[in-house]
């Protein structure tokens, strides 16, 4: 969600931080925050005023009109404060029909003032501007200040003076106190817009000689315009609404959300509740919550919440098993009901998330089965099949009843089904699976679902409609319709008037969409580009719709994409200016700029006339962004969908990225071509699931958009629903409304004049808030009710009263949509047309991989890693066991070399060798070849490769030659004796025997270091043991034929390996025999390498050459002719 309620104590820190006033604001930073485990004592010498000023104390927990219900302790000494304190705290209150605990309270200094010099200041946004609301009497009797207040509205853009203040909004001040006033409204303006409040109230605010007291304030700000205000916010707790706890659970979640680029949301509403929730998509969670309360469950139901924006498998794990730890601590007499539902997804790839959720279900089989929990599951979307299944598999080999559904059955069935309402199918109907879409022959009947009308409307002229009608759903008066005319001016005032303020401003084209449209991608979204071009293709388009893409992060290139069978070259361009200027036929920018970017490229976008339609996809968009773009768009006549939508599609034309979902679900839906029926909705999952719904009630969808989730759309329902109506091949127009916002009255307004005659069908989702006790943000941020006139309930029967056609709730909807539509059959409005197959389109390698519709052989194989899940895999250990087991570099080794977790023991020893491995001095070749390389100015990795390239028998390779020598040697009986003869008489160096500058008398520390720890620790010594031997007889003919720290590390490896207890024989030789060995020497040598680099960079070296003092030059003697 965007707006964020903050509590008074940070809102006034932040006025008193921030402000810019010439008025004198007086108590900054006065007052102290008290819970029931603050020491006073502490608080007092913190806060010296607390013991010599008479003090205010109160709640601080988003509670309204606390002086009304006796929440304000006045003018009390400290100890008055602790008595008034004590009493209430952690007692159990209620505000209206909410009930919670008072834990935290505010103390500041009482104001002594008169009822003269109180004032009420109020800022709130709207779509068109911010309104400033001001009234000459404030305090706990201000009455209804809607009705009372002077207002004046800041448009978008522009700026609050001074003057405007006077002569608007203190006109019933005194004279005196107007300048104070002025100043200080003004600074509040400014500071309000600066931080990215949507909403600040101050309650009274008192001016006396000594200057402005802000007495009591409530504030929202944008929790989406964190990313420009952290400087001044710093961190903010966003406490809950009064009535509702805060759990860590919740707050685990949101940390879950802000790290994700998905959407991730919890909010717990009775944990001891029987009914949980696991809903995919922000509109169908509410669609479900609704759903419940209606059938009677908003007693039992224990959350809200909603994952969406294809999370990641871990990411649906971690919330998977949020919910089912919090739903197996306590039992139910009746057992619990898990419903996992969701629409129809347009992008997430369900049998991915499933896999979490699987995951997750495995981890809690035995508490789920304890607490005698029923899983209900429906999905639909990319491999849901899949998802399915596995969901149908892991409740057969548990145990737990789990009962699985697809997109044949209605969303929300299940919730019927799970609360005993309507009975459970044995083997429901299942459609067709992904691939016999997609793999299918253009001329087979097996296409479309045999539940599915295969028709389409005809062409017909704007004339032939019928006007709408009363709604057939006889439902009484609602008692909220008495509310709902305070909207007067907005719903029954001039109409050319509505329309401007909807944002039609009449030179916005009526069509957006044709089949020749062109667009531009903003964004390497490869994967939605590919989706687009292959709707395109079913369509029977000529061209494909995306002519280029625009990515600044890359240098101007060709995207290679398939058009059917063939692969054709998308350009892509640095900046848009470039695309634009060589694609003049464009008029459709589709943006998946990120919501940082998202501002700029859009404003930067509208700057070309031809640009007509904008598609903005980003979710998290500030608002005052957003109301700028909108002003701007309405300025330049152009069409703004988003931002916060997945898009829109029309049928046989033109679809926006990943609307649709894929092509099995836009064949099921018969996207392919254009049928009668128009919607708009804010939810692009719930667009999805009309698309179900409408092409199994109907002959399908002409045009649908989403016009996404947020408070200020950048076009709105009215804007869509006046250009259906102007559309002659639109017949009838459905409306998928939802809680907050009072755009749906608009909507009213046309039926009732005339302006709207064809029949609508409109359905406001979150009729279930007005059942909650405290407020629930839902997954949209536009969708929490300000005003009674801004609920659900309130809207559908403002809407069944304008004459659209209402269900009773979300369930009845297709068949509402069914009746109207057969009516429009029936009188001849719509006649249906034979049925055209669309031309096949080639299945994508990786996605028919994914579906285990195809194999290839590997290009090759690899056992020791995989980075392909959510953790990094060495060996089948987790990268997290890894640092938890704290294995070090020598466990991570035997992890990645030898697939084995090493003892102890051997992981030391390992990394002793790299130690002592690690350099020898700048004479080594190893070391003069990499320090000559980094004085010719060559780069870390070439210097580090001109040593390593010095590596062999003769240089640090003696590891393996003497491992393989002296293994030989000891396995075949020989005698170390016996073995210095053969080698002798071979002619043949004992590998890892000698050294040049240490001898038996000048030992070599790091090979007794080895010895030390290995005769310590192996459980057997035998070849090294044997190599010692051997040195005897070497040493007594030559003191430096010692075994030197190749050799030992070699004998002492192959114990080691043998010895261990982790490998056969046959494996620890092959180990040898392969080479292992020298890579310890080459990984130890290589930090040696490195730090002779690192140093003659340091010191600044200059290109070696070699002196000629150091060269003996042996030229043959001049030889004449």
């Amino acid at each position: 969600m965007s707006a964020k309620a903050i509590s008074e104590q940070t809102g006034k820190e932040f006025l008193y931080k921030h402000i810019c006033t010439s008025a004198a604001v007086q108590n900054r930073f006065r007052y102290a925050s008290v819970t029931a485990e603050t020491d006073w004592q502490r608080l007092t010498q913190e806060h010296p005023w607390l013991l010599t000023e008479r003090l205010v104390i109160k709640p601080d927990q988003l509670i309204k009109r606390r002086g009304k219900l006796g929440l304000v302790g006045i003018n009390l000494d400290l100890e008055g404060v602790k008595e008034w304190f004590k009493a209430r705290v952690m007692r159990e209150t209620t505000v209206g029909k909410a009930k919670g605990v008072l834990k935290n309270f505010l103390i500041e200094p009482f104001i002594p003032h008169t009822q003269e010099e109180e004032f009420y200041v109020c800022i709130y946004a709207t779509r068109e501007g911010d309104h400033v609301l001001f009234h000459h009497e404030g305090g706990v009797e201000v009455g209804d200040v809607d009705a009372k207040a002077l207002r004046l509205l800041v448009a978008v853009d522009e700026k609050l003076g001074e003057e405007q203040v006077m002569e608007k909004l203190l006109t019933h001040v005194p004279d005196e106190k107007k300048q104070v006033l002025a100043s200080f409204v003004v600074g509040l303006f400014k500071l309000y817009e600066d931080l990215y409040f949507t909403y600040l109230e101050i309650n009274p605010i008192v001016v006396t000689k000594d200057g402005v007291y802000v007495l009591d304030m409530a504030a929202k700000i944008d929790a989406t315009a964190d990313f420009l205000c952290k400087a001044k916010w710093g961190d903010v707790e966003f406490p809950p609404p009064f009535g509702r706890e805060a759990y860590p659970e919740e707050a685990y979640i949101a940390d879950l959300d802000a790290k994700s680029g998905a959407s991730l949301k919890l909010t717990l509403l009775n944990p001891c509740g029987r009914i949980w929730t696991m809903v995919a998509g922000g509109g169908a969670s509410v669609v479900y919550s609704d759903t419940i309360c209606d059938l009677g469950g908003v007693d039992e139901l224990a959350n809200y919440g909603e994952y969406s924006g294809a999370p990641s498998e871990q990411q649906t794990y971690d919330y998977a098993k949020t919910i089912l730890s919090l739903m197996t601590r306590e039992k139910h007499t009746q057992g619990k009901v898990l419903i996992i539902g969701g629409s129809i997804a347009n992008f997430t790839n369900v049998a991915a998330t499933f896999k979490g959720i699987v995951r997750a279900i495995k981890d809690f089989q035995c508490p789920l089965k304890e607490h005698e929990v029923t899983i209900f599951v429906r999905r639909g979307g990319p491999n849901y099949q899949e998802g399915l299944r596995v969901m149908g598999e892991i409740g057969k080999t548990t145990g737990i009843p789990i009962h699985v559904f697809g997109t044949e059955t209605h969303m929300t069935a299940i919730v019927g089904m799970a609360l005993g309402h309507r009975p459970i199918p044995n083997q429901p109907p299942m459609d067709a699976h992904t691939a016999n879409f997609l793999l299918n022959a253009s001329n087979s009947a097996a296409t479309p679902a045999t539940t599915r009308t295969a028709s389409f409307s005809e062409p017909k002229t704007s004339s032939e409609f019928n006007p709408a009608k009363k709604s057939k759903a006889d439902l009484p008066a609602d008692s909220l319709h008495s509310i709902l005319w305070p909207l007067k001016n907005m719903v029954t005032g001039d109409w050319k008037e509505a329309q401007a303020s909807s944002g039609c401003s009449g030179d916005k084209p009526t069509t957006l969409f044709r089949k020749q449209t062109k667009a531009i991608v903003w964004g390497m979204q490869t994967r939605a580009v590919q989706g687009m071009m292959d709707f395109d293709y079913v369509c029977s388009r000529d061209e494909p719709s995306v002519a280029a893409m625009v990515y600044p992060f890359t240098g101007d290139h060709k995207q290679k994409f398939y058009w059917g069978h063939k692969e054709i070259l998308v350009p892509v361009y640095k900046n848009m200016a470039d695309a634009v200027k060589k694609h003049p036929e464009v008029d459709v920018l589709i943006s998946f700029a990120s919501l940082r970017s998202a501002f700029d490229s859009t404003m930067e976008s509208m700057q070309y006339p031809q640009i007509h339609t904008i598609a903005i996809i980003a979710e998290g968009i500030p608002e005052a962004h957003t109301r700028k773009i909108i002003k701007m768009a309405d300025e330049k006549g152009v069409t703004i969908i988003g931002p916060a939508t997945v898009g829109g599609i029309k049928p046989g034309c033109f679809k926006i990225g990943n609307t649709g979902g894929m092509l099995d679900n836009i064949l099921a839906s018969k996207l392919y071509r254009p049928g009668s029926v128009a919607y708009v909705s804010r939810s692009g999952g719930m667009s999805n699931e009309l698309n179900n719904i409408i092409s199994r009630t109907t002959d399908g969808v002409y045009e649908g958009v989403a016009i996404g989730g947020d408070r200020y759309p950048g076009s709105t329902f009215m804007d869509h629903v006046l250009r259906y109506q102007d559309t002659p091949g639109v017949k009838m127009i459905i409306v998928l409304g939802e809680i907050g916002g009072t755009e749906e009255y608009k909507i009213c307004q046309g039926i009732r004049e005339g302006r709207i005659t064809k029949p609508v069908v409109c359905w406001c989702i979150g009729t279930c808030a007005t059942m909650f006790a405290s407020e629930v943000q839902f997954g949209h941020a536009g969708a929490c009710a300000n005003q009674a006139s801004e609920t659900a309930v309130a809207k559908n029967q403002a809407l069944r009263d304008a004459g659209a056609y209402v269900p009773k709730s979300f369930d009845e909807l297709g068949d509402v949509i069914k009746t109207v539509y057969d009516d429009l059959v029936a009188n001849g409005t719509i006649v249906p047309a034979q049925e055209v197959p669309p031309p096949t389109v080639p299945m994508d390698y990786s996605w028919a991989r994914e579906l285990g519709l195809i194999r290839k052989p590997a290009s090759f194989m690899t056992s020791i890693c995989d980075e392909r899940g959510q953790e990094l895999i060495y060996a089948g250990m987790p990268i997290t066991e890894v640092f938890k087991e704290e294995m070090g570099l020598g466990g991570v080794l035997g992890l990645l070399w030898f697939q084995r977790r090493l003892p102890r023991y051997a992981c030391q020893f390992i990394e002793m060798c790299l130690m002592v491995t690690a350099d020898h001095g700048p004479a080594v070749s190893g070391a003069h070849n990499t320090i000559v390389c980094a004085r010719a100015g060559k780069d870390l990795i070439s210097s580090l490769t001109s040593g390593l390239l010095t590596i062999g028998d003769r240089f640090g390779g003696a590891l393996d030659a003497a491992a393989k020598q002296f293994s030989k040697a000891f396995d075949s009986g020989m005698l170390p004796m016996e073995f210095v003869n053969k080698m002798k008489k071979d002619g043949k160096l004992i590998m890892g025997i000698g050294h040049r500058v240490k001898s038996i008398n000048n030992p070599d520390m790091r090979v007794q270091i080895l010895k030390d720890f290995v005769k310590q620790n192996f459980p057997s010594t035998q070849l090294l043991d044997y190599a010692l031997d051997v040195e005897k007889i070497t040493t007594s003919k030559k003191p430096n034929l010692i075994l030197n720290v190749d050799g030992f590390i070699g004998v002492a490896f192959v114990d080691l390996l043998r010895m261990c207890g982790g490998f056969t024989r046959d494996e620890a030789d092959e180990f040898v025999e392969i080479g292992a060995l020298n890579g310890i020497f080459v990984l130890g040598r290589s930090m040696g390498f490195i730090g002779h680099y690192l140093d003659q960079k340091r010191l600044k070296q200059g290109l070696y050459r070699h002196p000629w003092d150091d060269i003996s030059y042996v030229l043959p003697e001049h030889m004449s002719m």
